[in-house]
């Protein structure tokens, strides 16, 4: 065991999306079911979320889905959980503080990163949590936030828990994004942004103005 992390009282939790195990049709179903059974993703009744989850979603994209990700997939694996990892080392190697990583959905899950941080590190009280979405959505960063306090709730009620806020607006991170669209980009080129939209229901849940 590390001596820094073992005496260590604090630790970072960073999480993002998740991803299948693999291309296979089979790990693509495991992975649409539970992150499209997540109440926070499709806000229907649980009946008619598992009817239409269940009967009709999962017997249909999963093979198409399967096919599309072996479009995207690297040597070394998913590529979100691939660059998620190289972002922890790379966090790791500026900071002391013990950086973890987590999915949503899947693997490494929510609950077995909890279990694996009280391991390494007996003397752990504050996990700061680092949803890797800049923007707020009840979808996104308000399913993992409801997640990791159910689990820690239940499983880990001595632990602090603190949530890094929303960081669309913070100036670092809006400089670190333009700079590295400026490495890239050809002075003589257009740039086309385009966004993930939410349910106006959802944004109606979570900001009632």
């Amino acid at each position: 065991m590390n001596t820094t992390m073992e005496k260590a009282t604090s630790a970072a939790l960073i999480i993002n999306l998740g991803s299948p195990a693999s291309t296979k049709v089979s790990d693509v179903k495991t992975y649409l079911g539970e992150f499209l059974m997540d109440e926070n993703v499709i806000d229907y009744p649980y009946f008619l979320r598992a009817l239409l989850v269940k009967g009709i979603i999962l017997n249909v994209r999963p093979k198409k889905s399967a096919e599309a990700y072996e479009t995207i997939w690297w040597d070394e694996g998913s590529p979100l959980i691939v660059l998620s990892e190289r972002l922890q080392a790379s966090m790791q190697e500026k900071i002391n503080t013990p950086i973890f990583l987590a999915m949503r959905y899947a693997n490494p899950s929510i609950p077995g990163t909890l279990n694996a941080m009280r391991e390494a590190m007996p003397n752990l009280k504050k996990v700061f949590v680092i949803p890797l979405y800049p923007h707020y959505a009840m979808s996104s960063y308000g399913t993992v936030k409801d997640r990791v306090e159910e689990v820690a709730q239940k499983e880990h009620s001595d632990l602090e828990v603190v949530f890094q806020p929303p960081f669309y607006e913070d100036k670092e991170y809006i400089k670190v994004l333009a700079n590295s669209i400026k490495e890239k980009l050809p002075e003589d080129h257009h740039l086309l942004f385009s966004y993930h939209g939410i349910p106006v229901r959802h944004l109606k849940k979570t900001d009632p103005s």
